[in-house]
């Protein structure tokens, strides 16, 4: 069989469709120039490799020779991988939302006028046959070519309105010139109590994602008022405790979490986490591992520091690439069945296990119950077992239950390393390095960053996506700002002054190709990106944070540790062009508000310098305690080449400390005890 277009392409995505009977191409000038010579409508289809219903529909439709016989005969036909070009992604979701009137998803598939791009009609997953109320793929391709045909005026004044629509989603900027203050914050705690499920956790209805911001906004407020801070009303808030933390505990007792191998699925399908949509998400796992790790710095829970240990673990171990990067996903479903890889019966339970041991576990995890997925168990935490042997037959079972596992058929991995994601997963592991005391970690954390270096950093510019020794794609502002991110948590972890200078030259990039010099902000491309029907700017989160949040907080936390005005300047605008929103909508705008509270706090900024061992010795007890407003970094004595604002920071005699606050810096310290009293004046 003579493969298609998509077989050279990177994206495994795009590569299991690379023997589909459909003509498709990947995103380029060739398919753009075929559909205006041919004078054919785009069939644009937008999936990703763990999506279920991507599968399904490539199942039914594009591997069907009948139904791709007519794709091939009306349209010119475009796959796309929404991971490698988000781009797309944001731009066609919108407008199937706007021109539908419903929620978006994948599959996405779009029909896009062959001159212009423009979508004219779209939906997310059809049917091969008529079912759920909707009508069947092969008589969708015919209506809408026929409507192309001959309803082109009515195409062309569509399209207009789409591009006005497209326009008015950007937030004007606020009139008029006036201060940041702490509204946002006040409104999104409120938002937040509103929306918390207070029997299981977390932030709305199933399906129920886990919004790791959610979490660490409330443990930020809880902070907050704890310092006496505004709204506090002279008492910390341990109802914004309570919510973090139970949505914590609730999602790691939950089937959501690995009870065997560590590691969340994407979300519940129910309200009390029980069975998850068994897909694993790389930027899930980063952003979880490092909320688990900050609640058991800020709470000292046991069960956190375990769930944020036990992520690691499998990151590490199932994810890590030879070359240091990580890889992006597993498949939900392994066999042609969802979740088939991670469930169980009793009786194969038993046999694995000793008497004492399956009679532990049993009870832990609810193979004593009834069957709570298809006739089959999936493991969730069922009852607390209070007895001297408990945990070390737990423990015993688990791991003969996970090695057994790993002799199945496993769930497919998309294998491509993504920058944004790695970035994540970079953070969360410099975190978890530091409270958790893994060096190992840390190792990994550096490891990764040297090969996004290496591989992903070309001619002083990113590249969004690496698999099989090519790196390709001009990377999105996502990329720059949590890269960015990234090497600041990773720089209070292990101070490398390279890992300073490549954060520089990410933000230099990022304000010079990303900012909006007109509204303030950050476009989700660069100025000289290719050229797409609408350049995105958004400040809301979604199941990642949003870029200009991570950006705010970025350009607010480099600028204090520098000194740099314009990094500061930068964040301000960016948080002026986000404050209608932020008013509006606070509890869409996590990281936006994180960047909020970042500039208003005001930053401390600690700075040790003496030997490397003795610094790192007073950075481990001076971070020791959660403080989220608060960096601590610890630069040897001997380090060449620091810009001037840490330049000047000299190590005296003996190690000593620099405290800054906002832009005001202590005379050194030479006692770690009188930082500590120094930082809780």
């Amino acid at each position: 069989m003579q493969r298609n277009r998509l077989a050279a392409e990177t994206s495994p995505y795009l590569k299991q469709h690379a023997d589909n009977p459909v003509d498709w191409y990947p995103w380029g000038e060739e398919a753009l120039a075929a559909a205006k010579r041919e004078d054919k409508p785009i069939l644009l289809s937008i999936g990703y490799s763990a999506c279920h219903w991507c599968h399904v529909m490539a199942h039914e439709s594009f591997e069907d020779p009948t139904t791709a016989a007519l794709m091939n005969r009306l349209f010119i036909n475009i796959k796309v991988d929404r991971e490698e070009r988000p781009d797309l992604d944001k731009i066609y979701q919108l407008a199937q939302q706007l021109i539908t009137q419903h929620g978006g998803g994948w599959p996405l598939t779009m029909f896009l006028t062959p001159d212009d791009q423009q979508p004219f009609f779209g939906g997310t997953y059809f049917p091969s046959e008529p079912r759920y109320g909707m009508p069947a793929f092969k008589e969708i391709l015919q209506r809408v070519a026929e409507y192309h045909r001959s309803h082109r005026a009515e195409i062309r004044d569509q399209n207009a309105r789409l591009a006005e629509a497209f326009e008015g989603m950007r937030p004007p900027r606020p009139a008029g010139d006036f201060e940041l203050d702490d509204a946002p914050l006040r409104l999104a705690r409120g938002a937040l109590e509103q929306s918390f499920d207070a029997r299981f956790g977390g932030f709305g209805r199933a399906p129920k994602f886990p919004h790791p911001g959610s979490v660490e906004r409330c443990l930020r407020h809880w902070y907050r008022t704890s310092r006496g801070g505004a709204g506090s009303g002279g008492a910390p808030d341990l109802k914004a405790l309570f919510m973090a933390t139970l949505t914590l505990t609730r999602m790691a007792e939950g089937g959501i979490y690995d009870q065997l191998g560590g590691g969340f699925a994407r979300y519940s399908v129910d309200d009390s986490w029980t069975i998850p949509h068994f897909e694993k998400m790389l930027y899930d796992n980063g952003q979880l591992l490092g909320a688990y790790a900050t609640a058991a710095l800020a709470t000292g829970e046991r069960l956190f520091a375990r769930i944020a240990a036990e992520t690691a673990d499998w990151v590490l171990r199932d994810m890590r690439a030879p070359e240091g990067g990580f890889y992006s996903s597993l498949d939900a479903d392994s066999q042609g069945h969802e979740g088939r890889f991670y469930v169980w019966n009793p009786a194969e339970v038993r046999a694995l296990l000793t008497e004492a041991e399956f009679e532990i576990l049993a009870r832990r995890f609810g193979l004593d119950q009834a069957a709570n997925f298809e006739g089959e168990w999936h493991l969730r935490t069922h009852a607390s077992i209070d007895e001297p042997a408990a945990d070390h037959l737990l423990q015993s079972a688990r791991t003969k239950l996970l090695a057994a596992r790993n002799l199945r058929v496993w769930p497919a991995r998309d294998e491509k390393i993504l920058t944004a994601w790695n970035a994540l997963t970079i953070k969360g592991l410099a975190v978890a390095a530091r409270v958790l005391h893994r060096p190992d970690l840390a190792d990994a954390a550096t490891a990764a960053v040297d090969f996004l270096h290496r591989e992903l950093w070309r001619d002083g510019r990113l590249l969004a996506t690496y698999k099989d020794g090519r790196a390709h794609l001009r990377a999105y502002l996502d990329d720059y700002a949590f890269l960015a991110d990234a090497l600041l948590e990773l720089l209070q972890t292990r101070w490398r002054s390279r890992d300073l200078e490549f954060a520089q030259a990410l933000v230099e990039v990022m304000l010079m190709q990303f900012k909006d010099p007109d509204a303030g902000g950050f476009f989700f491309t660069a100025a000289d990106h290719e050229q797409l029907i609408h350049r995105s700017k958004t400040f809301s989160d979604d199941s990642i944070p949003a870029g200009n949040g991570i950006a705010a907080s970025v350009l607010c936390r480099l600028g204090f540790l520098l000194g740099e005005v314009r990094y500061l300047a930068a964040a301000e605008d960016a948080l002026k062009a986000a404050w209608p929103p932020l008013l509006e909508q606070p509890q869409a705008h996590m990281a936006a508000l994180n960047a909020l509270e970042d500039y208003l706090a005001p930053m401390q900024i600690v700075v040790i310098r003496g030997c490397a061992k003795e610094a790192r010795d007073w950075s481990k007890a001076l971070g020791a305690a959660y403080a989220p407003t608060r960096m601590i970094f610890a630069i040897p004595a001997d380090e060449p080449d620091l810009p001037a604002a840490l330049a000047g920071k000299r190590a005296a005699a003996g190690t000593v400390a620099y405290l800054c606050t906002g832009m005001r810096c202590s005379a050194p310290l030479t006692n770690p005890a009188d930082v500590a009293r120094e930082l809780e004046a």
